[in-house]
């Protein structure tokens, strides 16, 4: 059942007069979920993180919409969502509420785009529910279990990762939250992702307030959940969907590792790591970032509702991506200049050359740019 809901401007969710009209989906089993769609094509669903909630994608709702059906809801318990307290929350719930979610609204396959939380949410939907799932763009999911499963000339550090988070991050919030004591439960968060000490006291009383608004979902999560529950590396293997891994080069350690595995492990991904922002890329880089996922879907056959082509920046993008993705490249992009600065590739590599197709797509896209973007080989 889905429900049109009037809200207080209170929140991150768009309150304006332009913005698209809060729904509320009732997914079941007394869980409702609030979301804002705009546009019509193909559905992409938007998942946020942890101390967030729906609204964290107002700035991408708009945009995407002109080429999709855009949708942005808020995870079960964070705002404006009201649901009741139970035990055993976690991504894996998440996961199964963005499955009912998706089964309420009769969506079909759709493309998740998930930030931190809410890209582990969403690889645990396309493990669990195939099916329903045409394509992700995972942005730095926390699937911290896989750092104690690293290669062998990692596995050291993966292990030391592992146990330094959960005995000075996970195991501080739970027992903070408890205990009730809300403030002291996220302090130990921010203080270990910052690594400063004093990393949650410096922040502004606004933020503070800000962040303490949705943190509920971890007074559930902290004392009757699991944080961080286990993927296992042949869970991931078996995710045959395309996948697009984004990862910021000034992020926290312990998530560029876990993205290099994620991409080890995905039999069907491509990976963009952008050179000048952090966890937060979607925010430092909107513009970016969105052009990387448009380029991304318009390469593996998802057009937009138009049935428009991407610009010539983009089709270049797409074909660098497309021409070197099998080697397993890792491509950056600058973000001011939108050009490539580097990619990747082994000696062997610099002089397999392409095919005669590809070599005309890449020399068409480079004209029709005007050729403001430069491949640099490294």
């Amino acid at each position: 059942m889905i429900v049109l809901a009037q809200l207080s401007a209170h929140g991150a969710m768009p309150q304006n007069a332009d913005a698209p009209v809060i729904r509320t989906a009732d997914i079941g089993h007394g869980i409702a979920l609030h979301y804002v769609e705009e546009g019509k094509g193909t559905p992409v669903i938007f998942v946020h993180g942890s101390l967030s909630d729906g609204g964290y994608w107002a700035d991408q709702l708009g945009p995407f919409a002109k080429h999709y059906r855009a949708i942005a809801y808020s995870r079960r318990y964070d705002y404006p969502n009201v649901n009741p307290a139970r035990s055993g929350y976690s991504a894996v719930v998440d996961a199964e509420d963005l499955a009912a979610f998706i089964h309420t609204l009769h969506l079909g396959k759709v493309v998740v785009i998930g930030h931190s939380y809410g890209a582990l949410t969403a690889l645990f939907l396309a493990a669990k529910h195939p099916e329903l799932v045409r394509a992700l763009v995972l942005a730095e999911p926390p699937a911290i279990s896989l750092l104690a499963h690293l290669p062998s000339d990692q596995a050291k550090t993966g292990k030391t990762m592992f146990e330094d988070i959960q005995r000075k991050m996970v195991v501080p919030m739970q027992q903070a939250f408890r205990r009730g004591d809300r403030d002291a439960g996220i302090a130990a968060f921010i203080d270990y992702v910052f690594n400063d000490p004093h990393a949650w006291d410096k922040m502004s009383e606004s933020a503070r307030e800000d962040t303490l608004r949705d943190a509920h979902e971890w007074d559930v999560m902290m004392t009757t959940g699991t944080l961080f529950p286990n993927i296992k590396p042949p869970t991931i293997r078996r995710i045959s969907v395309p996948v697009l891994l984004l990862s910021g080069a000034k992020s926290y350690p312990f998530l560029g590792l876990i993205t290099k595995e994620l991409a080890r492990l995905l039999p069907n991904r491509e990976t963009i790591v952008l050179p000048d922002t952090g966890h937060q890329m979607w925010y430092q880089a909107p513009d970016v970032c969105r052009k990387d996922v448009e380029a991304f879907l318009a390469r593996i056959g998802i057009l937009s509702s138009a049935g428009s082509s991407p610009n010539a920046s983009d089709r270049l993008w797409a074909c660098l991506l497309d021409l070197f993705k099998r080697r397993g490249v890792v491509l950056l992009r600058h973000k001011a200049r939108n050009e490539v600065t580097q990619l990747a590739l082994t000696p062997s590599d610099r002089h397999a050359g392409m095919d005669r197709q590809m070599y005309g797509e890449y020399q068409d896209a480079r004209r029709g740019t005007g050729g403001p973007l430069k491949p640099v080989l490294a």
